[in-house]
């Protein structure tokens, strides 16, 4: 039996990792958007005892990763941890062969087709849209550079799928010691999706405000306040030599890098689509923001040999991020009180 599902298309922002690339696969295949579905909102919750090394770690979204994604749409998701390689295979087979394409985890050390293959263990995410029992493949997407489509030998999934992530040498870092476990996951859509149109766009941007604004729960690092307090929490312990700050910085900054970077995009296509000029002088100030989530991903990776040195620059670049950040949700507020998108 052979199946290729249709309307599977490469998708990539150069902001974002495999975690929103594969989500983004998904939601073409239904025929969304992923720039307005994923984009729309703009947020910073972490809960450090939640945190997995994981490459699509994101904070929210450990009951369900694409309701944290998308919380503005009717999506859901659901991950499946199958006993065995043996049984993981033919679960997301039967997905398959009933018409639905699922991300599957995958350590890029067993995948030939990524640059870390037969070097380096990490956590990573592709899509399975097909497969092949007489040529024992599965057709799998991936539109991480160097991107790729097409078949893969079974034999070499299920190593990849069955990984325990080890970590072996200084160059298996932030995304090991994790075991890949054969998780798999489906997505539903579940209601009808908003149109993308002014209102839509005002209650997004008003939502995300509120949350950002909102006083932050107890245990956890949320909003504004929280996004401070982590980074200067992470650059309190730099100083003291933490090498585990290192890991959990870099591997929180990554889905916040992707948040804004694809704000800023959301951004820049309701200004477009809409006539709203405002709007991209928005999506230019959110970029700076992504900027400096780039910034505090290269201070944490290359801390490592001496943590400490790291602690001032860590506090540096904190204090230029919440300054941009707050100038930026003021720029989007004022933007959708205009009456140029009220009705």
């Amino acid at each position: 039996m052979r199946v290729e599902l249709p309307r599977i298309r490469h998708w990539r922002h150069d902001l974002t990792g495999c975690l929103h690339v594969a989500m983004a696969v998904l939601l073409q295949h239904r025929g969304l958007n992923p720039v307005e579905v994923l984009g729309a909102v703009w947020s910073f919750d972490h809960r450090p005892e939640r945190l997995r090394r994981e490459e699509y770690y994101f904070p929210g979204g450990e009951d369900d990763l694409l309701a944290a994604l998308a919380p503005y749409h009717p999506l859901t998701s659901r991950w499946h941890s199958p006993v065995d390689a043996t049984a993981g295979w033919l679960e997301v087979r039967d997905a398959v062969a009933a018409g639905q394409p699922v991300a599957v985890s995958a350590d890029n050390y067993h995948l030939p087709f990524r640059p870390a293959f037969g070097d380096v263990h990490t956590n990573h995410l592709i899509t399975v849209y097909g497969f092949d029992d007489e040529l024992d493949i599965a057709l799998v997407i991936d539109s991480v550079p160097p991107r790729y489509r097409g078949p893969l030998p079974l034999p070499a999934l299920a190593a990849a799928r069955d990984s325990g992530n080890p970590v072996v040498h200084d160059r298996d870092l932030f995304f090991t010691g994790q075991p890949i476990g054969n998780r798999w996951l489906e997505a539903e859509v579940t209601g009808e999706i908003p149109a993308f149109d002014r209102d839509f766009v005002r209650l997004a941007i008003e939502r995300n405000a509120a949350a950002l604004h909102a006083a932050e729960p107890a245990g956890r690092y949320a909003g504004l306040a929280g996004q401070e307090r982590f980074l200067l929490d992470i650059a309190g312990e730099l100083a003291e030599g933490s090498t585990g700050a290192i890991d959990e910085a870099f591997v929180v900054a990554g889905p916040a890098l992707a948040v804004a970077g694809l704000h800023a995009e959301w951004l820049a296509h309701a200004g477009r689509v809409l006539g709203e000029p405002r709007l991209l002088e928005s999506a230019r100030l959110v970029e700076r923001v992504a900027h400096h989530w780039s910034a505090v991903r290269i201070i944490a990776g290359a801390a490592r040999p001496d943590p400490a040195a790291a602690a001032g620059s860590m506090r540096s670049r904190t204090r230029e991020l919440v300054a941009d950040h707050v100038r930026a949700l003021e720029s989007t507020r004022r933007a959708v009180g205009t009456t140029v998108l009220a009705r």
